[in-house]
């Protein structure tokens, strides 16, 4: 018993780190100033935009202005990118219109210099976590060297995007996760909780940057349920015991991310308190608490009446204003009228006037008002082109089963396939219809359907706006309309503040709305995009920056490749080890701690794989290369330790002066391969200029070993 109990209660890590082991903070020292100095090499060029830079400095500016804007990902990243800009003099006057603008006289480099440092932190961190999980050198060296020495992860992390601050946190969460799992010696001590609490806060910072970060969670997860199993037994220990580290876990691992998420957003809607032009993505109540929004401190009449100018926006989460504009559907889409639409922008051509259903009965300047109740028929009159809202029993463009929605007439006059009829949700005879409150349904009176919206992006001719039909079905969970702008000179204004919602129910439609612009992302006509098959292969690069200065995210072939074939080598030993174990007996059961400490890291470092890769097979959503670098950090480690598993065999296993010199030949020709690797490969990241790589007199000739690369 003395022998195993000395095992458990001396860790070589403690030793070294304890004593500053010069070895290891040499070697870390090294790879730090590696990581920064090649992460910051050249990151003020290419002077222009490149790739998504478009979408996220455009943000980070919007958040300088206190801009309200719908992005489809949490605010965390933006409003660090933003910060970085304010603390290095960058003003939010840029407008990022698209890829490829110059960077005339903009201070630009402070925000590429802070993601750029937060990329170049993956390589400390890596070594770090995988120190901790193996306490090999070897090991942890050789993690970091793949990652330092890949230029894909280097062309990902110099540039204003969300994907440096993404993997910064993650990674950090990792290292918090191997820190305190390390610390088991010294539990419920200062250490201890702070990095349990660590761990919390950067899974949070993780998942409020995007939402792929829950793999991060999910892992972590797995990681303390399988810490409290073994925790549960240890029976020398009172259940008391278990008890306190499940509560220490659920405070610092669930309780505490959620406030820290739940607090960002806070502030983000804090400084977001501008009208802009995500403002339509959200509900009419959402958009009362924004400065300069129609609906802010509203005032406009509280009932609806007939000869009202009304907007009518779809009740649905994310729902867009009923629209049309001047254009026709096309041949062989219906009848070749004008079309109506959705449109999540605010816009003249959603503005529409109520009229008496009968066109013989018009609306006089010194006529009675009379108020649009629960069951009046109406037209709406479609205020630029003086068209009518129409609907006959031609199929929708889209979704076939449901009829087609026109504008038709000639200045407002059109035929009794214009005739609506209101229904007020919950209504019944006699109630008004309300601005913002009352949820209607238009139920045409000939065709008995229901006027609604599909969600179905339209083509190119309708301006990629959506669907809007008249569905048979008249219990259609898309058909609710409300009145948002309600524009009558004849009534007197009301203030609506009394309708602006509170931080509880913007933060849930907020999320309601993210989750649904996440689903519905497809890709543009012409936009580069992949499939998650070809990612571990890189199959497959993406231009970050064309023209004369080409900039190509590519991973560098040798380690991408070579993390492949090292992680079927891991599952064959998996596979090999269980068998040998199934069949040996328990008198021939033992294993050096090093080597078993190697393969258990290997182990989890597979699930972390598996957590941030599989899961984009289910997505609906398109899909970019970029997505895998979360699984590529964890398969790099794999393939660290994998190798150091392999390397150790050979090295420990009756050393002798031939298995050492094959042990240094290898770990030279590893070395130098990674490398020699990201020597050929770097200008992929740092520039490419001059002939493609197919002509001779390129740069990068003969090195194009795939059909698929386009540099």
């Amino acid at each position: 018993m003395a022998p195993s109990t000395s095992k458990k209660t001396i860790h070589p890590s403690q030793i070294d780190e304890s004593n500053g082991d010069s070895k290891w903070w040499i070697l870390l020292l090294l790879l730090t100033v590696f990581s920064f100095g090649t992460r910051l090499h050249k990151v003020d060029e290419p002077d222009h935009v490149c790739w998504d830079e478009t979408h996220f400095g455009k943000m980070g500016s919007w958040y300088i202005n206190r801009t309200f804007f719908f992005d489809v990902h949490p605010p965390l990243g933006k409003m660090l990118i933003a910060l970085s800009g304010v603390l290095t003099g960058y003003n939010g006057s840029f407008p990022f219109e698209k890829p490829g603008d110059k960077y005339e006289g903009v201070n630009y480099v402070g925000m590429r210099e802070f993601c750029t440092i937060l990329g170049g932190a993956l390589i400390p961190f890596t070594f770090i976590s995988i120190w901790e999980m193996t306490h090999s050198l070897n090991a942890a060296t050789l993690s970091a060297s793949l990652v330092l020495f890949d230029v894909g992860t280097l062309t990902l992390t110099q540039y204003i995007l969300l994907d440096p601050i993404l993997l910064f946190f993650m990674l950090a969460s990792f290292v918090g996760i191997c820190k305190f799992r390390s610390s088991a010696l010294s539990e419920f001590r200062v250490n201890w909780w702070f990095w349990l609490i660590f761990t919390g806060v950067t899974m949070a910072c993780c998942v409020c940057v995007k939402f792929v970060g829950l793999f991060q969670v999910t892992f972590i997860g797995f990681m303390t349920i399988v810490d409290l199993w073994f925790i549960l037994g240890k029976l020398p220990k009172p259940i008391s015991y278990t008890v306190k580290h499940f509560v220490a876990r659920f405070v610092c691992l669930i309780i505490l991310p959620i406030l820290v998420y739940v607090g960002f957003f806070y502030i983000h809607l804090l400084i977001l308190n501008k009208s802009g032009n995500g403002d339509g993505f959200y509900s009419s109540a959402f958009q009362s608490k924004l400065q300069g929004n129609s609906l802010h401190n509203a005032s406009m009449p509280k009932d609806v009446s007939f000869g009202a100018i009304v907007t009518l926006k779809n009740h649905r989460t994310g729902g867009g204003y009923l629209h049309s504009h001047w254009h026709l559907y096309p041949e062989n889409v219906g009848a070749k009228q004008q079309q109506i639409t959705t449109y999540a922008h605010k816009d003249e051509n959603n503005r529409w006037l109520v009229k008496f259903y009968n066109d013989d009965e018009k609306i006089s300047i010194n006529d009675t008002v009379r108020y649009i109740k629960h069951g009046d028929m109406i037209r709406l009159e479609h205020v630029p082109t003086r068209r009518n809202l129409h609907s006959h029993r031609e199929p929708a463009p889209i979704t076939k089963k449901h009829y087609q929605v026109t504008g038709y007439g000639e200045n407002g006059t059109g035929d009794y396939n214009d005739v609506w009829k209101v229904f007020v949700d919950g209504g019944s005879d006699g109630n008004v219809v309300s601005a913002v409150t009352s949820k209607i349904k238009l139920v045409h009176v000939l065709q008995h359907c229901v006027l609604t919206t599909s969600n179905k992006q339209l083509p190119k001719w309708a301006f990629e706006q959506h669907e809007v039909t008249c569905s048979p079905n008249l219990r259609d969970t898309n058909s609710y309309w409300n009145v948002e702008d309600n524009i009558n000179p004849r009534l007197p204004n009301v203030s609506f503040e009394v309708y602006s919602p509170n931080f509880f129910a913007r933060f849930i439609e907020s999320h309601a709305v993210m989750f649904q612009g996440n689903a519905g992302l497809k890709p543009k006509e012409g936009e580069v995009t992949s499939k998650p098959w070809q990612w571990p292969i890189n199959y497959k690069g993406q231009f970050f920056s064309g023209n004369n200065y080409k900039i190509y995210l590519l991973g560098n072939p040798v380690i991408w490749w070579g993390n492949i074939v090292v992680m079927v080598l891991y599952n064959l030993i998996s596979i090999c080890k269980a068998i040998i174990n199934k069949r040996r007996s328990s008198q021939n059961d033992a294993v050096s701690d090093s080597k078993q400490q190697l393969l258990t890291t290997c182990n989890w470092l597979f699930i972390g794989w598996g957590l941030h890769y599989i899961p984009f097979y289910a997505m609906g959503r398109v899909l970019y290369f970029h997505h895998y670098f979360s699984a590529f950090l964890y398969s790099s480690m794999l393939t660290g330790v994998t190798i150091s598993y392999l390397l150790e065999i050979i090295k420990t296993s009756k050393p002798t002066l031939i298995r050492k010199t094959i042990y240094d030949g290898l770990i030279g020709f590893i070395y130098a391969s990674v490398i020699y690797s990201f020597y050929l490969y770097s200008p992929l990241a740092y520039g490419m200029s001059g002939p493609i790589s197919t002509e001779q007199n390129s740069t990068m000739f003969g090195l194009r070993w795939l059909d698929s690369w386009e540099f």
